[in-house]
């Protein structure tokens, strides 16, 4: 079985030492992944510390042209990448699955190198001139998660090159192969040193994160690790962008026409089983429509076939590790306990793979822990409200605020809705949908700063003011 490697400062590392990758849904194993050692963490951010003043002095144009390369590189390797997604992270490669995330991948390569940040004149008068300038802040650790291994990586790694900084990436230890792949790859039309990676479990991030010489850190993930990163920077004054994931809440009002948001309802609540962290995952729905939601969503729930993602056909696929999908078994046996009512699924499937079915489930109230507790599975807590007050409130209990969501025939009422609840994003008859010119990031417990868009190019510069007399 094949041993896959890191890349530091242009070079394949053999590794020491290595740890099994097995498909989820098969149990098969299908590569060995490096486990970088200390050392090699060093090396990896003395290499992107050395390439990075080169990086950074490039034209903007020629950095641009780069990432456009790089942009080819991802969009001419999309069907062999997505297979490695597939295999590795569970979900199909039709649909909104694989080939949609390599999709992704490119369009969130392409935007960045579109955009650019000019020099902002802040303040002039007769006497003097005032320039905001954006200078790259040096060697960027990037902390991939393991949900969207490969786009999740784009989005940390292509903008912070953008503007002139240098990376370290470290993929998740449950999807490491792929996008160790698609480093080296991009790595074909880089200059040495200007994307490096090391891999391996959670030490290995901390050994990252900690390093003296990293500048930003960018981490996608869970809350308690977001904790234990920004400890572990505080001495270095490391600046960060935390996505910490959520608990998003959708609304949906009594004026909604069930039937035209049923799908939209049903992918913003189960895109990649659920493992996204801007999913919804509790569901206000007024008490003139419950039913009708809890019957529409449970009947397409039945309808999804789920399977080995590499499968014609399959629309739905594992959850992606045994911890994971732990959690979700609890969480269901738990709302069971305490009198919800499964609509739909609940039991796991025999066999290999860590397959569980969309889950409906009704008759539950705020303070439970399927509606309290991110599941970050195929499984959905529909709560009935009669007053949108409650619903409101009910939405921003939680320290969870990365998305949100409020589903309406009328746009106006929505709107106002939407602007009373706490989250980073709130959708109106949509969930979910990012899109690479537009700012996303969290709140409250789900974290700080935002990527994407031009704003997403600014999180990962340091501002610098010129002042001129111009007397």
């Amino acid at each position: 079985m094949k041993t896959y490697h890191t890349i530091i400062g242009g070079k394949l590392i053999t590794p020491k030492n290595t740890f099994e990758v097995k498909n989820p849904a098969t149990d098969e194993l299908i590569g060995h992944a490096p486990i970088s050692t200390k050392t090699e963490v060093e090396q990896a951010v003395n290499a992107a510390k050395e390439a990075q003043p080169g990086w950074a002095a490039l034209e903007d144009d020629v950095r641009k042209k780069y990432i456009m390369k790089v942009a080819d590189v991802l969009s001419n390797n999309s069907e062999a990448l997505a297979r490695w997604i597939t295999k590795e992270q569970g979900k199909p490669l039709a649909g909104p699955g694989s080939m949609f995330e390599m999709e992704a991948c490119v369009g969130w390569t392409q935007v960045p190198a579109s955009l650019d940040l000019p020099v902002e004149v802040v303040f002039e008068d007769d006497a003097r001139r005032d320039e905001l300038h954006r200078k790259p802040i040096g060697v960027v650790a990037a902390i991939a998660p393991w949900n969207w291994p490969l786009m999740i990586a784009i989005w940390q790694i292509i903008p912070a090159i953008r503007v002139g900084n240098t990376v370290v990436l470290k993929p998740s230890e449950y999807t490491t192969i792929g996008t160790l792949e698609m480093v080296r790859l991009i790595n074909e039309v880089l200059p040495v040193g200007v994307l490096n990676t090391v891999s391996g479990p959670g030490e290995i991030g901390a050994e990252l994160v900690a390093n003296k010489n990293v500048g930003k850190v960018m981490f996608t993930g869970s809350n308690s690790t977001g904790e234990k990163i920004i400890e572990a920077t505080a001495c270095n004054m490391t600046r960060l962008t935390l996505e910490l994931g959520g608990n998003d809440a959708a609304i949906v009002m009594e004026d909604v026409n069930v039937k035209a948001i049923a799908e939209g309802l049903f992918w913003g609540s189960f895109l990649n089983m659920g493992q996204t962290c801007a999913c919804a995952k509790r569901l206000y729905v007024h008490e003139d429509k419950y039913e009708e939601v809890v019957n529409v969503l449970s009947d397409l729930a039945q309808k999804m076939p789920m399977g080995n993602g590499l499968d014609e056909g399959v629309v739905l696929g594992p959850i992606q590790n045994k911890m994971q999908y732990d959690k979700v078994v609890d969480l269901v046996e738990d709302a069971k306990a305490n009198n919800a009512r499964i609509v739909c699924g609940g039991n796991a499937k025999e066999g290999k793979g860590f397959f569980y079915p969309i889950t409906i489930i009704a008759d539950v109230k705020d303070g439970t822990r399927i509606v309290d507790e991110e599941q970050f599975g195929p499984v959905l807590p529909i709560i009935k409200y009669s007053n949108i007050e409650d619903a409101i409130k009910s939405a921003n209990r939680l320290e969870a605020g990365l998305g949100a969501s409020v589903w309406s025939s009328n746009i106006d009422e929505a709107k106002k809705v939407a602007a009373r609840v706490e989250a980073g994003t709130v959708w109106i008859n949509q969930h979910g949908a990012v899109h690479p010119m537009v700012p996303f990031g969290g709140i409250k417990g789900s974290g700080y700063g935002v990527e994407f868009g031009v704003d997403g190019l600014k999180s990962v510069t340091q501002p610098q003011v010129i002042s001129i007399n111009k007397a």
